[in-house]
């Protein structure tokens, strides 16, 4: 805090402010009463308000494309890599290809890989207790859905939870300075915009309709089908397996979040890369994860025991 007052402060608080978004290290640790940072989640706010921007600037089939290509491949990235891979470590990926997917999550705008790693290890260890962050039984489903990951009190991470990866310095330097990555991922949209509009005019295209389409509108859509398995996956579904949390099966939010939906079997053998355990159990992420076994990206996919996919009774 005394580098931040010294070097910062004297700018005046606006520019200390944008300073913070940028390092997260310059953000001091909250130890006071829980409460939502309001100054510091403008942007979150902002990119939801961009959304109306579709009634601005037009609809192309290309920008209606482009946005559903890099919502599944954002999805992808956070249930694959940010969740089964660095929280779970449900498979194995050498440091090249950790770091691709590592990046490829950051354009999701949802922090940085170890961030959410940690974040997530802390919720099954608490799972439905009153430290766990996010839990609707006993914050709400509000809180539950987006107000934990924008108050003080989770900004930082507890860094005994993910020193495994704590030893990557590539993954440190971009947890640290996560919003560096959407930024250029925002800018390149618009570039490509740019381009196809100079370039292939037929697409009908340009920057303003694919950065609203493209970035803005499919980041809010990959926000909130991966912010339900938080909230919805604790409150409405089945729940065939003996946990001792409210995770829930849920069919749609399985479709919607390429199979994190099947919540109440990952939360009762979490160690394993699929979650859909019975053959109509749709489970995106898992079957995209064998492809890339296939073709040799990750290997040594970790699978739940036969007892559990011969429905042996829990």
């Amino acid at each position: 805090m005394s580098l931040i007052k010294k070097f910062y402060y004297p700018l005046g608080k606006l520019p200390s402010l944008i300073l913070r978004w940028f390092d997260n290290n310059l953000t001091p640790v909250h130890t006071g009463p829980n409460k939502i940072d309001w100054a510091r989640i403008l942007p979150f706010i902002a990119i939801h308000l961009a959304c109306f921007g579709v009634f601005f600037v037009g609809y192309s089939a290309f920008a209606l494309g482009f946005a559903i290509f890099l919502y599944a491949l954002r999805v992808f990235a956070i249930t694959g890599f940010y969740h089964r891979y660095f929280s779970h470590k449900t498979f194995k990926a050498n440091r090249f290809w950790q770091f691709i997917f590592a990046v490829i999550g950051l354009t999701a705008v949802q922090r940085g890989p170890l961030w959410w790693a940690a974040h997530h290890r802390d919720h099954h260890l608490f799972s439905d207790q009153e430290p766990d962050a996010h839990s609707p039984v006993q914050h709400g489903f509000i809180w539950s859905h987006l107000g934990w990951f924008l108050s003080k009190k989770y900004f930082h991470y507890d860094a005994k939870r993910i020193q495994d990866f704590l030893r990557f310095p590539e993954l440190r330097f971009i947890d640290r300075f996560d919003v560096i990555v959407p930024i250029l991922f925002a800018v390149g949209t618009y570039g490509l915009g740019e381009y196809l509009n100079h370039y292939h005019p037929a697409l009908n295209t340009n920057g303003l309709q694919l950065l609203v389409w493209g970035f803005c509108l499919s980041t809010v859509c990959v926000f909130h089908a991966t912010f339900t398995i938080n909230s919805l996956s604790h409150c409405f579904g089945s729940k065939p397996h003996k946990t001792s949390d409210n995770s829930r099966n849920n069919f749609f939010l399985a479709l919607l979040s390429f199979g994190e939906g099947w919540h109440n079997n990952h939360h009762f053998y979490p160690a394993c890369a699929r979650q859909g355990f019975k053959w109509w159990q749709i489970d995106i992420t898992y079957y995209l994860l064998l492809g890339l076994e296939k073709i040799k990206v990750i290997k040594e996919l970790r699978q739940p025991p036969k007892s559990i996919l011969n429905g042996a009774p829990h």
